[in-house]
């Protein structure tokens, strides 16, 4: 009777141990040297699919760091239609207009759900039309990482675009000729998806440091000529603005700050995607400058704006999800204190803690705000789904002065309106609406009103806005929907806070 037999006996506990075989024997490619660095690198994208062992029925997800630029997310499904999957649930972190093509394969059943922070484009006004059976399900930035964190959302295959990485699957944004920056929504994945496939256009020695995505997360990796544009990166909501409407209401959301009370040294800020809100920012550095002001960090998206402000000891750490332009996405990889972060640092109200919480102010964008201050950034005025819930609803929750910046009017069509179409941020979380025709603060903080009334800024009623737009434009005519339900718009906690129908024909 051999030790482990022994054992058996003696210890009935303890029969489930196996007799030592031989020092490979769980780790075989140890014994082969090119096995031993090579195991995981894959011929092709359909090797690793083959090998990841995808089936119809399950998950597959994706990151959005590229944005517009992405190439990624269509060659995949592309190459998966191909192959003849179906029945598929697609879970990207947001989809763009550069996703058009995923029409076809959801008309083909080879994706039939989606998960998604927003869409834009002709795909987001096809589902708006009813293209799919099931509702697409929108959620935030954290509210995704809490879908995951509950088990709602199961990533079986994560497929994630990296511009550089070694054998092992070490990976960075910030390094290689398509620079990113922030790789904040693939870490997430990478964490929680059964198996990750990493797309990378350059194969660099090991280690690859530093890494945002560890070896230890990795099953594959493919080398592939491009996985996104980062030129592509900063258009659309991340785009740079000249327009004097937009400057101007950055500027009165600036002085906003200046007289809230909260701006003083050590604060902390987050300004959002939208034109005004990111040119916010500059408007910020001579106030800063002027009064001798330091913030402690920058949350969320970071521009080359907040950059400007960190390396000119203004902001003292940039505390980063993801670049909204090449020169954020150069910062990252030579600022120490810019510092990357996952989306469930950022804003999962389920971790055991968010970096969101600790924002002072944050200036968030507006597709529509009623005069209840509940806002909409999903659907616009035709009720046709073209916007991202974001982190919008994670940080105006957290903050403790959440500014919303918008035009009066967009194309002669009010954004101050009597209800939202789709409510995606309830009105409690919103403190200020900075607009062209004046400045509106929430009731339910009237120190902030007197502040803001005491430095002279124009301070007006919601209401008056409100019918100073109808004046301008008339009672818009109400949008006609069918009954169907094609989105599920779901709050950062999971829970339903609106649905969007189908728009009628």
């Amino acid at each position: 009777m051999n030790q482990t037999e022994l054992l058996h006996v003696n210890f009935p506990h303890l029969r489930d141990l196996k007799p030592f075989d031989s020092a490979h024997a769980s780790t075989p490619w140890l014994a082969d040297l090119d096995s031993k660095h090579n195991r995981k690198l894959c011929a092709s994208l359909e090797d690793a699919i083959a090998r990841s062992g995808l089936k119809d029925g399950m998950t597959i997800s994706f990151h959005h760091a590229f944005r517009e630029g992405d190439r990624v997310i269509n060659n995949v499904v592309e190459i998966l239609a191909r192959l003849g999957f179906k029945d598929l649930t697609l879970a990207s972190s947001s989809l763009m207009t550069c996703n058009e093509s995923l029409i076809e394969h959801i008309k083909n059943g080879v994706i039939t759900r989606i998960y998604t922070s927003g869409m834009r484009g002709k795909l987001a006004d096809a589902i708006s039309h009813g293209l799919m059976a099931e509702p697409v399900q929108i959620h935030s930035h954290g509210g995704r990482v809490k879908l995951l964190q509950d088990g709602e959302l199961n990533i079986d295959v994560a497929f994630l675009g990296v511009p550089c990485s070694d054998e092992f699957g070490n990976a960075n944004g910030t390094q290689g000729k398509s620079c990113c920056g922030s790789l904040g929504y693939a870490m997430v994945d990478a964490q929680f998806a059964k198996k990750v496939v990493l797309l990378t256009e350059e194969l660099v020695p090991f280690p690859n440091m530093p890494a945002s995505l560890v070896q230890d997360q990795v099953d594959y990796i493919v080398q592939v000529e491009s996985v996104g544009d980062p030129a592509k990166i900063s258009v659309g909501a991340a785009r740079v603005t000249s327009n004097p409407r937009e400057l101007m209401i950055a500027r009165y959301a600036a002085d906003v700050i200046e007289h809230s009370g909260y701006f003083k040294n050590g604060f902390s800020m987050q300004t959002g995607s939208g034109a005004a809100s990111t040119a916010c920012t500059r408007f910020m550095e001579e106030k800063m400058e002027r009064r001798g002001v330091k913030a402690s960090f920058a949350l969320g998206g970071i521009t080359g704006g907040l950059v400007s402000l960190h390396e000119k000891g203004l902001v003292a750490k940039l505390l980063d999800t993801q670049c909204f332009d090449s020169e954020a996405a150069a910062s990252l990889a030579r600022n120490p204190n810019h510092v990357e972060i996952s989306t469930n640092v950022y804003a999962n109200p389920g971790s055991k803690a968010a970096c969101c919480d600790q924002l002072d102010i944050v200036i968030l964008s507006a597709l529509e705000i009623d005069v209840d201050f509940n806002v909409n950034v999903i659907t616009g005025s035709d009720g046709v789904m073209r916007g991202a819930s974001g982190g919008h609803c994670d940080v105006a929750a957290a903050a403790n002065l959440t500014i919303v910046v918008a035009p009066l009017l967009r194309s002669r069509i009010p954004t101050v309106v009597k209800r939202v179409t789709t409510l995606l941020t309830p009105g409690e979380s919103i403190d200020v609406l900075v607009t062209d025709h004046g400045i509106a603060v929430n009731p339910a903080r009237p120190e902030i009103r007197e502040r803001l009334v005491n430095a002279g800024l124009k301070v007006v009623d919601i209401e008056a806005l409100y019918a100073r737009a109808i004046s301008l434009t008339g009672s818009p005519k109400p949008i006609e929907f069918t009954d169907r339900i094609v989105g599920v718009i779901r709050y950062r906690d999971g829970s339903v806070i609106d649905v969007v129908r189908q728009v009628k024909e």
